[in-house]
């Protein structure tokens, strides 16, 4: 196995998509492919954080955003990072219109599935990367 995929959520702090992202990205990393997929604080590229930077330029980056402003994925290509795939949960929600979010301040049942069946749908994603780097 080579170098750990990267999940980077946006932060989208008090908004209900951000929240689905960030659980879907804590849900890959540490219950669905733990070892072989990682996590860092997107506020880090903000700050210009070194490590942070080169660590998304030499990994194979996942951006995950709440809305249609990707700041993930902007931040990623903003740093020198590649984007190998790409997800807004925004349009996820397009494909599972029945699992609409009734909260903004946590997660209700309709969000944790929505979570749940965003963060398979990374996992095996993941898979497909790690795969192709074999």
């Amino acid at each position: 196995m080579g170098k750990k995929v990267l999940i980077l959520p946006c932060s989208g702090i008090g908004k209900a998509f951000g929240s689905i992202n960030r659980d879907a990205t804590f849900r890959v990393v540490d219950e669905l492919r733990p070892g072989k997929a990682e996590t860092n604080c997107l506020s880090l590229l903000v700050m210009g954080d070194e490590d942070a930077k080169r660590q998304v330029q030499t990994s194979r980056c996942i951006a995950v955003d709440g809305c249609s402003l990707e700041c993930s994925k902007k931040l990623i290509e903003s740093v020198g990072g590649k984007v190998t795939t790409h997800y807004r949960v925004m349009d996820f929600l397009r494909k599972h219109r029945d699992l609409k979010p009734g909260s903004i301040t946590f997660l209700d049942e309709n969000g944790k599935k929505l979570s749940q069946l965003l963060a398979e749908e990374i996992a095996e994603k993941v898979d497909e990367l790690e795969e192709e780097a074999e």
